[in-house]
């Protein structure tokens, strides 16, 4: 093989291990996703078993004031695009769970890309070296 096609390669892998990183960077940012969501149908559930609680509640810069919640049945969620929607508790428990099947579909399919990544790494790899075996044979 020649210089360019070696330098080729090296772009190859350098590319797939930038594609690797951003794939571990959404895989991240899923977990986290992921935990706050299970986390959020804890304290639904939790609501359920109490007819009011106190809180704190954010307002910004690490500011928060104590609040009561009063065990209503009504939940606003998030769906994206700046919507947010009215459920009752167990719909929006049913929300969640449907929300963390799709991130772990999402999680599973960015594993199994990432292992198909790290298998090309490995053989650009193998075939990096063995370029640099031919090469110094070639000069001996």
């Amino acid at each position: 093989m020649s210089e360019d096609q070696a330098q080729q390669l090296m772009y190859q892998m350098q590319m797939l291990e930038s594609y690797y990183a951003e794939l571990t960077q959404k895989d991240n940012t899923l977990m986290s996703v992921l935990r706050d969501t299970k986390s959020a149908i804890d304290s639904l559930k939790e609501m359920s078993e109490k007819k009011e609680y106190s809180t704190l509640v954010p307002l910004g810069m690490g500011t928060f004031v104590k609040s009561k919640i009063s065990s209503e049945d009504k939940i606003v969620l998030n769906v994206g695009a700046g919507i947010a929607i009215e459920k009752d508790k167990s719909s929006a428990i049913n929300f969640l769970e449907s929300r963390i099947k799709e991130i772990e579909v999402a999680l599973q399919e960015s594993m199994g890309q990432k292992q198909n990544i790290a298998a090309q790494l490995e053989q650009g790899k193998a075939e990096m070296n063995r370029l640099t075996q031919s090469a110094s044979q070639t000069k001996q």
